[in-house]
């Protein structure tokens, strides 16, 4: 578990498939298809549930519930997954909240005590990858220091995606 002034980041818990599905509802219409609900509804409560359940987290500490201190209000996940685009010992940050809890920089503070505990383990050099067109999450990869690296996968129908890294002080 981590913490911050206003916010518990925590293990997922298999009740917060609720915010996991109403995330896939709220996801831009750019976002592939697969990322986002299906015409038929899925993925469901209950296989999101089964997600949660099965705890799928490769070398990292995998995604966790971002709460409101205050309210306990659950707006939404961070964390470190294991990453496509790197070795194992660069995993990839990844955070998403609800629109809700938007423009209050909750997401800046997450992802930041992320990238403090990965510092703190040790953690060489954080991945992560955008959409060119997601310029707030953009924004809040550039606040805590990361950079792009040039690679980009070319994708003509949903947006381009940039890797961006973060080296871990004192690590260059």
């Amino acid at each position: 578990m981590l913490e911050t002034g206003r916010l518990r980041l925590r293990p997922l818990r298999a009740s917060d498939a609720v915010l996991q599905r109403e995330l896939w509802s709220e996801r831009d219409d750019r976002v592939p298809a697969h990322r986002r609900l299906s015409p038929d509804g899925h993925p469901t409560i209950a296989e999101l549930e089964e997600r949660i359940r099965a705890g799928a987290r490769g070398h990292s500490i995998g995604l966790l519930a971002v709460e409101v201190i205050a309210s306990r209000d659950v707006i939404g996940c961070c964390g470190l997954i294991d990453s496509v685009h790197g070795a194992a010992e660069q995993p990839e940050i990844a955070f998403e909240l609800l629109r809700r809890a938007w423009g209050r920089g909750y997401a800046t503070e997450a992802a930041g005590a992320v990238v403090g505990w990965a510092d703190a383990a040790g953690v060489p050099r954080l991945l992560a990858t955008v959409r060119e067109w997601n310029t707030a999450s953009r924004r809040v990869l550039d606040k805590l220091g990361f950079e792009e690296t040039g690679a980009v996968e070319h994708d003509a129908v949903h947006g381009d995606v940039l890797v961006i890294a973060r080296e871990a002080p004192g690590a260059r």
